[in-house]
């Protein structure tokens, strides 16, 4: 009788056991199916709003390098030459009708300012095109390029919309003659910053990330794996190192804006070093990732197993042989690892960099180490906090290729690590 009460006390237990096994599967399965619908929501959103950034609209323009407007002196002038002016008589040629001054002021507003551009470098390209004629297109502004994504409503009356009725039926008037084209967004990729949304790049954005990814790589993964290095294997174990490894864990959970301060008064206030220089962005992002990279890169010397270091040693390796010819191949996937994370961690930080003044606004594409710069994710900060339909496209679209960027550089670790690893 004892015997069956514990038998079916046992089974009671174990059906229990059961139910809440099945319902830990359940809940993990319920959790991992609401991250991906949020993931899929959040990428769904993110492209759509992003996507038609990629994709620029043109008009296309009868344009007259005339001499006369352009050399009236019988010399040209690059930098004095009025291409603006052969763009509104362009335009004035394709709407004869218009001759009122505010129209033609509304008319200008079709085209993007960085038509006077274009034409230039055309002509800087080819001088040959000096007192000829071509069909040309140019950029067209941003509220036509708006309109014609259909982000523009046309029903809303005209108080409430950017594009008066006229410019509607100019709009409409070179749609039906086949002067309306979309392109793919070059200058996305080729312009630095721009307070016209259509001008506006990431190219300046990008190279001030890349020279700062740069320096940071440089100065923190040889710091960090030669200071874990030398805390697994050399330093002695005391109080004194135990309150730098408590001092280094803490430094990892430091909110990102203190490292921020800290550039700002050494690098910059103390040593004189210029604002809003990648070199700078890069000291301060180094500092950053020194703590993960050093936390890392021990975890990977301790996962190496101590049969390796036993079995160097037995055939008279030194201590250092054995550290560098064995446990440092072994955990230097590892290593890369965490230099990977440190990294990708930099690459999206915008706090510490608006403290030591790379939130300027900055048209010009870094060529140095020193420039004045922006970065990525500061430049996504600056877009999304303007008012502009055009410039929130633009910053979904950075976003998108900031997650590129992103996997492009997981992807290159996997490589690497693929190619440096070693098995044991």
């Amino acid at each position: 009788m004892k015997g069956r009460d514990t038998r079916t006390a046992v089974e009671a237990s174990l059906r229990r056991r059961r139910r809440k096994e099945v319902l830990f599967r359940l809940s993990g399965l319920v959790a991992t199916a609401v991250g991906i619908v949020f993931l899929g929501v959040f990428f769904a959103s993110l492209i759509g709003q992003g996507a038609s950034a990629f994709r620029q609209t043109f008009i296309e323009l009868d344009i007259e390098y005339s001499k006369d407007v352009l050399a009236p002196e019988g010399e040209l002038d690059l930098d004095y030459a009025d291409f603006d002016a052969v763009v509104r008589n362009a335009l004035w040629q394709e709407f004869p009708g218009v001759t009122d001054r505010r129209a033609r002021r509304d008319l200008l507003r079709l085209v993007s300012a960085a038509a006077g551009f274009q034409l230039r470098d055309a002509l800087l390209e080819d001088p040959e095109l000096l007192g000829t004629r071509e069909r040309v297109a140019v950029p067209a502004s941003a509220t036509v390029d708006m309109l014609v994504k259909g982000n523009i409503d046309r029903s809303l009356n005209e108080a409430r919309r950017p594009l008066t009725d006229r410019q509607l039926e100019w709009i409409d008037q070179l749609a039906a003659n086949d002067r309306l084209e979309m392109k793919f967004n070059t200058a996305l990729f080729t312009n630095g910053d721009s307070r016209e949304p259509e001008m506006a790049g990431i190219k300046g954005a990008l190279m001030g990330s890349f020279y700062m990814l740069i320096v940071t790589i440089g100065l923190s993964f040889p710091l960090g794996v030669a200071a874990a290095i030398y805390l697994e294997e050399f330093a002695p174990k005391n109080r004194w190192a135990d309150l730098i490894e408590v001092n280094i864990n803490n430094l990892a959970a430091v909110p990102s804006i203190v490292f921020g301060l800290l550039g700002l008064a050494v690098f910059i206030n103390w040593l004189g070093m210029p604002r809003s220089a990648p070199l700078v962005g890069g000291l301060v992002l180094a500092l950053l990732t020194l703590p993960v990279i050093i936390i890392a890169s021990r975890a990977a010397i301790k996962a190496v197993p101590p049969s390796i270091r036993e079995a160097a040693l037995g055939v008279g390796a030194s201590r250092m042989q054995v550290v560098f010819h064995h446990v440092v191949p072994l955990a230097l996937p590892g290593m890369l690892t965490g230099a990977i994370i440190g990294m990708s961690r930099a690459l999206g930080e915008t706090a510490p960099l608006l403290m030591i003044g790379m939130v300027a606004f900055i048209v010009d594409v870094p060529s140095g180490f020193s420039d004045p710069a922006s970065a990525l994710p500061v430049q996504i900060f600056l877009w999304a906090d303007s008012p502009e339909r055009a410039f929130a496209e633009r910053t979904s679209a950075a976003i998108i290729v900031l997650l590129g960027f992103l996997l492009l550089m997981n992807l290159a670790a996997i490589i690497l690590r693929t190619k440096v690893g070693r098995r044991w």
